[in-house]
Order: C-alpha cells, then sequence, then structure tokens
C-alpha cells in the first residue's frame, strides 16, 4: 500500500517539476483576454481559445492598455504553480497585440446587422411610464443583482411590487431562456416596466445578452425595458436595443422608483407654496377690499357732507320761507287787529264813550229806555247804575 502524502507535499512536487523544465520558461501563448481585474499594480486575466483557458498575471502595469476584453494577444511569460492555493497561473512578463478576439469580432458582427435593421433606432424606443408600481426583473434568483434593486427599490419607495422570472445569466441555453423571459412579462398586463439584469463578467460571460434572439425579444417586447447588464464600463447588444441602459442594476432600481421621502418633500414643499400664494393672495385681496372700503367710505362721507349741507340749506330755506310765511300771517293779523281794535267797543269806552244797558240789552236808543227801569252806564273801568228821570226824543241820525 502507497502511503499518503501530505497536501503541501504533493503542491511542491508540482511546482518543482514546472520550476525545473525549461521548455515552459519564456514561452508564448497566444488566446483571447476576457476576465480582466486590477488590484494595484497587479493586473489579472484569462487567456482562452475554443476548447479552454490560462490564468494569467502581470505585474507589469505599462502592459493595462493591451491587455483588453475580447482582444486577441500573444503573452510570453512563465507557468507558475501556487503551493498554498494548488493553482497554477502563467506570469506574463512581454505581451503583444494580435487583433480582436473571435467573441468580440462575432459581438461587432452582430452589432452591424442588428442596427443596420434598425433595431437600435431611437424612434423605437418607448418612453418610461410616469407611475410605476410593479417592476418585472428578469435575472437569476441565486446571485446579489435581484437583492441590489430590492434594496434599492423598497428604500426609496417601499409601494413598489417586484417580480422576479428566474432565468440563467450564462451558459448553455442561457439566451433562450432570457428571450422566453422577455416575451411572458411582455404579454403580462400587471407589469409596468422591465429590468434585464446581471452583474458583471467578461465578454464570454456576458455573451447570453449579445445574441440576436435576445436583441431581437427585446425589440419586439411591448412593454419599456432597461438594460442592466454588467458595470459602466460593459456594452452588450442588449444595451443598444432597449429603451434604455442603466449602468448597474443598482442605478436602474433609482430610475424606475421615485424617492418617497422625496416625493414627501417635495408635497411639503408643494403646501408651504401653495400656502404662502393663498396667504399672498387673501393679503392682495384684502388689501383691494381695504382700499375699495376706504374708497368707498370716501365717496360715502362726501355724499353725507354734501347731503349734510343740502339739507342744511334746505332747512334753512324752509325756515326762511317759513318764517317770511309766518311773518306774513303776523302782518295780515295786525291788519286784522287793528280793524278789531277799530271796532271794539272796549277801545270806544277808551275814548271817552260809554254803554248803556237797561234789562242786560244794550240801550242804543233813547225810543227803547224804559224810564222805570234802572240802567246800567259801562265805562271803560266800572259800571254806573243809575235810574232815568226824563227822557227827551230828538232827529234821528242818518
Amino acid at each position: 500500500m502507497i502511503k499518503a502524502i501530505s497536501v503541501s507535499k504533493f503542491n511542491n512536487y508540482i511546482k518543482q517539476i514546472f520550476d525545473s523544465e525549461e521548455l515552459l520558461h519564456n514561452i508564448s501563448v497566444v488566446g483571447e483576454v476576457f476576465g480582466v481585474s486590477k488590484t494595484r499594480n497587479v493586473i489579472y486575466f484569462s487567456l482562452k481559445d475554443e476548447e479552454s483557458t490560462l490564468p494569467c498575471v502581470c505585474f507589469y502595469p505599462n502592459y493595462v492598455d493591451k491587455i483588453i476584453e475580447g482582444t486577441k494577444i500573444t503573452a510570453t511569460g512563465t507557468p507558475n504553480f501556487y503551493t498554498k492555493a494548488g493553482r497554477l497561473s502563467f506570469n506574463v512578463v512581454q505581451i503583444e497585440n494580435v487583433g480582436q478576439g473571435d467573441l468580440y469580432e462575432q459581438f461587432m458582427k452582430m452589432k452591424d446587422k442588428l442596427k443596420s435593421e434598425g433595431l437600435f433606432d431611437e424612434s423605437h424606443k418607448k418612453p418610461l411610464p410616469q407611475n410605476i408600481k410593479r417592476i418585472g426583473v428578469i435575472t437569476s434568483k441565486e446571485g446579489a443583482v435581484i437583492q441590489d434593486i430590492k434594496n434599492v427599490t423598497w428604500r426609496r419607495n417601499p409601494g413598489v411590487d417586484i417580480v422576479l422570472f428566474n432565468t440563467k445569466v450564462q451558459g448553455n441555453n442561457a439566451e433562450n431562456e432570457i428571450a422566453h423571459a422577455i416575451e411572458r412579462m411582455g404579454d403580462y398586463e400587471n407589469i409596468d416596466i422591465i429590468i434585464v439584469a446581471r452583474g458583471g463578467g467578461s465578454l464570454e460571460d456576458l455573451s447570453a445578452y449579445n445574441t440576436e434572439i435576445v436583441a431581437r425579444a427585446t425589440y419586439n417586447c411591448p412593454k419599456p425595458i432597461i438594460s442592466a447588464v454588467g458595470h459602466e464600463t460593459d456594452f452588450t447588444i442588449i444595451d443598444f436595443v432597449s429603451d434604455l441602459r442603466a449602468p448597474t442594476p443598482s442605478a436602474a432600481a433609482e430610475l424606475v422608483t421615485f424617492n418617497l421621502n422625496d416625493k414627501k418633500q417635495q408635497m411639503i414643499e408643494l403646501i408651504d407654496k401653495f400656502n404662502r400664494i393663498c396667504k399672498s393672495f387673501i393679503d392682495e385681496r384684502f388689501s383691494l377690499l381695504n382700499n375699495q372700503l376706504s374708497l368707498i367710505s370716501h365717496k360715502f362721507e362726501r355724499k353725507l357732507l354734501n347731503f349734510d349741507i343740502k339739507f342744511n340749506n334746505d332747512k334753512n330755506s324752509l325756515i326762511n320761507a317759513f318764517n317770511n310765511f309766518l311773518n306774513e300771517k303776523y302782518y295780515e293779523i295786525g291788519l286784522i287787529e287793528n280793524t278789531l281794535n277799530k271796532i271794539n267797543p272796549l277801545e270806544i269806552l277808551n275814548r271817552g264813550y260809554a254803554k248803556v244797558e237797561q234789562n242786560n240789552q244794550t240801550i242804543n236808543s233813547a225810543r227803547v229806555l224804559d224810564l222805570n227801569e234802572n240802567i246800567n252806564i259801562v265805562f271803560k273801568d266800572g259800571v254806573v247804575t243809575a235810574s232815568p228821570t226824563k227822557k227827551e226824543i230828538t232827529n234821528e241820525i242818518k
């Protein structure tokens, strides 16, 4: 029975084989670049062809402009086996560009074809709805993308519904699942907008979104679609066909939701503005009303003053007329008094005449005087009773 060895001894043995093999030193490998990432001055990427991939690492930052996703390069270096991780990598010391990689060439050919057919035209872009209540999301239920969309959406507006259509985002048959999901969600009446999303990756990782079937499903979808595939620097065919491209899935969630707190603040500001406008309007109307009241009051006072003046004038005229009337009547009465005084017996008595009465009758003729009865002689200041003894009849006064 062979005695087992430790993992460290096994990995060290493999490393010694690689280090001692001179034929593997300074070897050149041709392949297509994908999966590029940078950490400080170290560039990590992979080279691939139709059948295999090779993880690479480059410690020369001056080559960063040559290590571009989708390009084909010749990398010269030495394989290195890391014993702690048990991983092989190709340490690159020199790079030469060969041209575009096969995937990139396929991408460009598909892009040119669909563009020539008008699938990218702005005239076909549908506007985003104003009031989005339900969002359809096409992505994998296992990834972080759906969680990012949920977190951003519900943080901004908890009232928005999210409907997930679970699909593959890469690998075999991923493009068919994605296209089918777009068709199904396009027929779902309760969906306001669709987000097709996945995280970042290499050109190969994103290849499902560069396919014709996904592009045409997106173009034919009756509902607005936002493409949120990869990172901000990643571009795919669906980005050009969709109605709007978002740099990240989180950004897509922000684009389709309004911030409820912002809306509340806007509503408060609108209410404050409305109150200010109402107050200004009321103050303005009160000012106009006060001006009108002052004007009316002034006019009324003037009219009242004019009326008072006219009333006083009319009163004085009436009084003068009445006084004139009274004076005329006083004058007429005076004339009547003068006339009456002239015929008043008392006035006659004042002139020395006397009135003779007998048996309570006025004696105005000697003929009717009865000598057997006393007579009363009425003076102005008293009466004298006398007994007539004789009467003499003279000629009558004519």
